[in-house]
């Protein structure tokens, strides 16, 4: 049975500008994403709120997964606060597999992100979900929750991207995608 590893975020001290955290809204996409998976033979663990990152790194690697899923929304940084928007998908440079499912869901992404020349495949050595795992890994920035129209686009639309990222993990995969 293919299998991925779900990693929402574990920033719960990165605010969205309009209320909540990054941790429970990346959460709620990764409940979101669960249904499809089971539905469409997909098998899934996930971290915790509970984990560092360097312990849910460990959990991905105890594991035999085809797919590490970090799942993150952005922040444009003090000086950009609020006027950023868009969405990056991010692969490690050397990782065929990493950057083809980045594809994948930065392809299917558009179909759902209001600004979708905004959705981008990005290489990056520097991150340590997809450095320090050993399946391939994306990291995906759904959004900018420092600016309000992304952070309630996010929050609107939950359950319209846990089935899109579900989607596009079958279609990596190689899995029949099973609509609930």
């Amino acid at each position: 049975m293919p299998s991925v590893f779900l990693s929402p975020s574990l920033q719960e001290w990165n605010p969205y500008v309009n209320g909540g955290n990054e941790e429970y809204f990346m959460n709620l996409v990764a409940d979101a994403i669960e249904p499809y998976l089971t539905a469409s033979g997909i098998g899934f663990s996930r971290n915790t709120p509970t984990q560092t990152l360097s312990q849910a790194i460990a959990q991905s690697n105890a594991g035999n997964y085809d797919l590490h899923l970090a799942i993150h929304s952005n922040a444009a940084g003090s000086q950009n606060s609020g006027k950023v928007r868009g969405t990056d998908v991010y692969y490690y440079p050397s990782s065929a597999k990493g950057k083809r499912a980045a594809e994948l869901i930065a392809e299917n992404y558009r179909d759902i992100y209001p600004l979708p020349d905004r959705v981008r495949t990005v290489a990056s050595a520097n991150l340590a979900e997809l450095r320090k795992t050993k399946a391939p890994a994306v990291l995906i920035e759904t959004a900018y929750h420092d600016n309000i129209a992304d952070a309630e686009w996010i929050q609107e639309n939950i359950g319209a991207i846990g089935r899109n990222l579900a989607q596009s993990i079958a279609q990596f995969l190689g899995v029949p995608f099973v609509d609930l």
